[in-house]
């Protein structure tokens, strides 16, 4: 099987989940010869461009990523690096994969670092080009990063990126799911923080006859599907065993969950702006009163968009089903790869290092929870010295997350994200209800599945 469409995945590969340290698997590769495109043939694993001694490196980046290459440039002034900003693959648009084939066509004009928002990646970016061009993602854990430094990372925080025991990818954040809310609000309208779905969504009830106006959340984002779906332990998007897929949303979890959206969108405690509009920063940030959400929310929703200042929001568990275990959703973490093609492959290692695991950017910088053990350490410790969250607790809280993620949600060659911007997103504008269309979401799914070269089942 050597075309791209056709490599297996993770099976049960759920990146954050691999803090329990049990129980993981990792990316499996059906082409021959696995990943790199050249082999052992160098001592990295992979066959090396001549190499340029002090030559310029170019990396892509997400806006949010931005910050990263700038205190790079402050502690490294001696590395010559320029920058391009791009979506950074974002809702899984496969800008990464576009660009790199074109440049797989010309053979030149690689990128020597490249930033991706999804998990994905490995997949395609390990296996051999179109006309024998080696993949684009080097192998990172065959000579080029020190096993020291690998180590350093929280336990199988980079099984999405490994293919039969080769690393691709370093994960640049964790990004488990708890539930946040406004304590101050709350307490003036005398409500408990809801530990389960049903507590969840009898709040909204609540909160949309006494206080209408204040939401719980929205549904205006694509990445909702981990949030809700995943989190919920609804088996929308498995992969059971390599190149077969998988997709039950007539299973209980996945209606259920679905009834409960449906129901606070019509009472209008969630509603459909997206979570980065100005919109929803103008409409609703004193009017969030809780939300189910990844850790990364932290910077870049509370700190961020919504500019919520210190001493109102806390952190709880993930919600459960009532009588059940809480279940973390993931959604995303980030991907940092470096080009198999670099001549300053030095270089690449240095500004790899510092991206994941330095103070400088990933403490003092990053909006989300780092993937590299130290630095996520300090991130939490500098939150808890600011005193942004009400709950002393919340580093447990953030900690036991990363460990409850559920198992039943798989990584593909390609995003769930794109079946629910396609289908449910307009169709809730419509006013369609989401039970409404979970027939339609799961044939998109399974259609997006037999084209990316898997087996429906």
């Amino acid at each position: 099987m050597a075309q791209q469409s056709s490599v297996l995945r993770p099976t049960r590969a759920l990146s954050v989940a691999a803090l329990a340290a049990a129980g993981l698997l990792a990316l499996s590769a059906c082409s021959a010869g696995g990943g790199g495109g050249g082999g052992d043939t160098s001592e990295y694993g992979f066959e090396t461009a001549e190499q340029v001694a002090d030559s310029p490196i170019t990396v892509w980046v997400d806006a949010a990523r931005e910050p990263a290459v700038t205190a790079f440039k402050e502690a490294h002034p001696d590395i010559d690096i320029e920058f391009e900003t791009y979506d950074g693959n974002a809702g899984g648009s496969g800008s990464f994969q576009s660009k790199i084939t074109l440049m797989d066509q010309a053979g030149d004009g690689w990128p020597d670092v490249v930033f991706s928002t999804q998990q994905n990646d490995a997949i395609w970016a390990s296996k051999p080009a179109a006309g024998g061009t080696q993949g684009f993602a080097a192998p990172l854990n065959k000579g080029l990063l020190d096993e020291d430094f690998l180590e350093g990372f929280v336990p199988g925080a980079n099984d999405i990126t490994t293919i039969d025991g080769v690393q691709y990818g370093l994960r640049n954040d964790l990004a488990q799911t708890v539930f946040y809310y406004n304590e101050a609000l709350l307490d003036e309208f005398g409500y408990d923080v809801p530990t389960t779905w049903e507590e969840y969504a009898e709040l909204g009830d609540q909160l949309a006859a006494e206080h209408p106006g204040y939401i719980l959340g929205s549904m205006g984002d694509s990445f909702m599907t981990y949030v809700y779906y995943g989190g919920s332990e609804s088996p929308v998007f498995q992969s059971p065993s390599a190149g077969v897929f998988h997709s039950d949303t007539e299973a209980e979890n996945s209606v259920k969950i679905s009834e409960i959206i449906d129901g606070m969108l019509a009472n209008g405690t969630l509603v459909q702006d997206s979570f980065f509009s100005a919109e929803f920063a103008e409409k609703y940030a004193d009017k969030l009163v809780g939300v189910p959400g990844p850790v990364w929310y932290t910077g870049a929703i509370f700190q961020g968009g919504l500019a919520v200042p210190a001493g109102e929001i806390g952190v709880s568990a993930p919600l459960a089903w009532e009588g059940g275990e809480p279940a973390a959703g993931n959604v995303g973490g980030g991907v940092w790869y470096a080009s198999s093609h670099s001549k300053n492959l030095e270089a690449v290692k240095t500004f790899l290092e510092f991206v994941t695991s330095s103070d400088e950017f990933q403490v003092e910088l990053s909006s989300g929870y780092p993937a590299y053990a130290s630095a996520a350490e300090g991130w939490l410790a500098k939150l808890a010295d600011t005193g942004y969250f009400v709950n002393d607790d919340f580093e447990q809280v953030m900690t036991d997350a990363a460990a409850s993620v559920w198992d039943g949600w798989d990584v593909t060659s390609w995003s769930p994200e794109t079946a629910w911007a396609k289908v449910v997103i307009p169709g809730m504008a419509a006013g369609d209800t989401v039970v409404s269309l979970l027939p339609a979401w799961q044939t998109e799914l399974e259609n997006e599945a037999t084209v990316n070269g898997y087996t429906v089942e």
